[in-house]
């Protein structure tokens, strides 16, 4: 069933009535070609959706009654923020898209001394509006309630201070061998984090100086396995494995 995102404004929960405006209408009336009578889900971007049927198709504007409000069953039950170090080509845009798949709630892009690209000021905006847009359309695709967001990028060491905040912080590190990922999602079962930061670093990985600051800042080193993974893939494989632990049990 297609699905689509819309402010809480365009929601009237008395006349049980959602207006779709902007893009979102003409792509249902002229790309998907819908039809009067014809079923959506409606996403109020925080987590809540609307079953609905179509009452009205213009251009720039459609029309749909609510049939039934539900939580949407998509979202885990912790809230797990992707820190991914700016890389090259277009690996940002896979890590965002799989990131958004695989149940982050937010990713936010940070600058390390390995990284070859680097925060350009004003140039980051468009690219940050882009990325937005991946992070959205992955949304619909798989059924998230909310859209998460990607922030404009920061330094390492505002990274470090925010994701300390978290109440796990996993700083993904190739050279550490004895701390492993599973071992401590393991050890949280009686216990499950509400919120997890994971930090990925770029193509060539963390300094061992960086991997320092972020043990003295209270982040947890660990180590995803036997084989390396690319910047791209390794924020997926930590959500699948917070999902295996901590959702589908």
């Amino acid at each position: 069933m297609p699905r689509f995102f819309v402010s809480k404004e365009n929601i009237n929960e008395e006349e049980r009535m959602i207006s779709i405006l902007g893009e979102d209408a003409f792509h249902i009336a002229r790309s998907l070609r819908m039809a009067v009578g014809d079923s959506l889900t409606v996403c109020d971007g925080e987590g809540r959706d609307y079953d609905c049927t179509l009452t009205k198709i213009r251009d720039d504007r459609v029309d749909c009654d609510i049939n039934e409000a539900k939580l949407c069953p998509a979202e885990p039950p912790y809230k797990a923020t992707v820190y991914q170090a700016l890389v090259k080509g277009e690996r940002l845009d896979v890590a965002i898209q799989k990131s958004v798949e695989f149940g982050a709630s937010a990713i936010v892009p940070f600058e390390s001394s390995r990284c070859i690209v680097r925060m350009k000021g004003e140039k980051e905006g468009s690219k940050s509006q882009r990325r937005r847009r991946i992070a959205a359309e992955a949304a619909k695709q798989c059924g998230r309630g909310i859209v998460p967001d990607v922030t404009e990028p920061m330094s390492f060491g505002d990274m470090l201070a925010e994701a300390a905040k978290c109440d796990l912080a996993i700083f993904c590190y190739e050279k550490e061998g004895e701390r492993m990922l599973g071992t401590t999602l393991e050890s949280l079962r009686a216990e499950p984090p509400k919120s997890v930061a994971i930090i990925v670093g770029p193509e060539g990985g963390f300094s061992p100086e960086e991997a320092e600051r972020a043990e003295q800042a209270g982040l947890s080193l660990l180590g995803l396995g036997r084989r390396i993974l690319r910047t791209e893939s390794a924020a997926a494989f930590v959500l699948a494995c917070l999902s295996s632990e901590f959702e589908l049990r």
